[in-house]
């Protein structure tokens, strides 16, 4: 296990319509159990403004753009990414070795960087989806080419599914962050994930942060629905537990 992990493992994925349902559920949330994700559909309909207020709450928050595109482009995303004061920020591991280091290098001027983590395989896609783009391959073996490829970049680790979480975390360093989406309990809907795994789970096979969204946003309460991740996670990280 990652032993350079601290703080909550559990990132809400805030995958509202509106900003001020978003802010709903934050206000009854506590930075001490959680930290939270804003992507595309959020950051396009809200702006800078709802992660700065975010972190104006004392959250970590993870800003999931996934970019991609020519390197001076991406660096310099994430740089205005740094400067909102993001905890984690992401890129595809796809767009290729000089994109992700020209990022890596554009953030190690920043006196507090952000983690700089790269997209594997997205965990709605299978092997018929990798086929479709000419990868002849099964998503596990591209999700280990890409994460050797984000950490021999420089990378401070990856998004992958929980399932190929134990496969990279036997060929990375031990400081190498595994941020897994894909995360459902056992009773929750699959809803459009592929390739899932339960939290507990998920721990036990190397991921250091789990990504959970509508287990937590769409329940009846959300509050005691992350209260009992958490402590699957904390039972998961128990070295005394079986």
């Amino acid at each position: 296990m990652n032993a350079q992990v601290t703080g909550p493992r559990v990132i809400v994925a805030l995958d509202f319509p509106r900003g001020a349902d978003a802010l709903k559920l934050v206000a009854r949330l506590d930075p001490a159990a959680c930290r939270l994700k804003v992507g595309k559909e959020m950051f396009t309909r809200e702006g800078p403004a709802l992660v700065e207020q975010l972190i104006g709450k004392g959250f970590d928050v993870f800003l999931d753009l996934k970019y991609h595109d020519i390197p001076n482009t991406v660096a310099a995303a994430c740089a205005a990414a740094a400067d909102l004061g993001v905890w984690m920020v992401n890129v595809h591991a796809s767009g290729g070795r000089k994109m992700m280091e020209t990022a890596r290098e554009r953030l190690e001027g920043f006196s507090q960087r952000p983690l700089l983590i790269a997209v594997t395989v997205l965990t709605s896609m299978g092997a018929e989806d990798l086929a479709e783009l000419g990868l002849g391959v099964s998503p596990e073996a591209q999700v280990l080419r890409l994460a050797g490829l984000a950490e021999s970049s420089g990378l401070d680790g990856v998004v992958c599914s929980p399932r190929e979480a134990a496969a990279i975390r036997a060929q990375a360093s031990p400081d190498f962050r595994l941020v897994t989406p894909g995360v459902r309990p056992a009773s929750a809907s699959l809803d459009d994930q592929k390739r899932v795994m339960t939290p507990g789970d998920a721990i036990r096979a190397g991921s250091d942060y789990l990504v959970v969204g509508r287990p937590i946003t769409a329940a009846a309460d959300p509050l005691a629905s992350l209260a009992a991740i958490n402590a699957e996670v904390a039972a998961a990280l128990d070295p005394n537990r079986l």
